[in-house]
């Protein structure tokens, strides 16, 4: 299946831990960094901030090792199944969905 990138040539990649099934984060990759990721074993994504390639865990050693990489249906984004060590969020919590809280919905 073809890739459907945005404007900028990125997507968004889904992280979730191989074995909970947990979503530990959310990055964005552009064909290079998915590239790396499946033949490196790490991920890799494309820091929209700082316009550079970052390989998760080099610096603080939260490193997620690649199970499995998938596209969805429409080619926009993918997932990849990790084994990560360590907290995945820069805060030091275990996921940045945890880190962030919830939102209240309104009925």
């Amino acid at each position: 299946m073809d890739l459907k990138l945005d404007r900028d040539g990125l997507l968004p990649a889904v992280i979730q831990d191989a074995s909970s099934r947990e979503v530990l984060m959310v990055g964005y990759m552009d064909p290079e960094a998915l590239r790396r990721t499946r033949e490196e074993g790490r991920v890799t994504f494309w820091s929209r901030s700082r316009q550079e390639y970052w390989r998760k865990g080099d610096t603080s050693g939260h490193v997620q090792y690649v199970k499995r990489v998938r596209i969805d249906c429409d080619g926009d984004t993918v997932l990849v199944e990790v084994e990560q060590i360590g907290p995945a969020c820069h805060t030091g919590a275990a996921t940045c969905f945890e880190a962030g809280g919830d939102l209240e919905i309104s009925r």
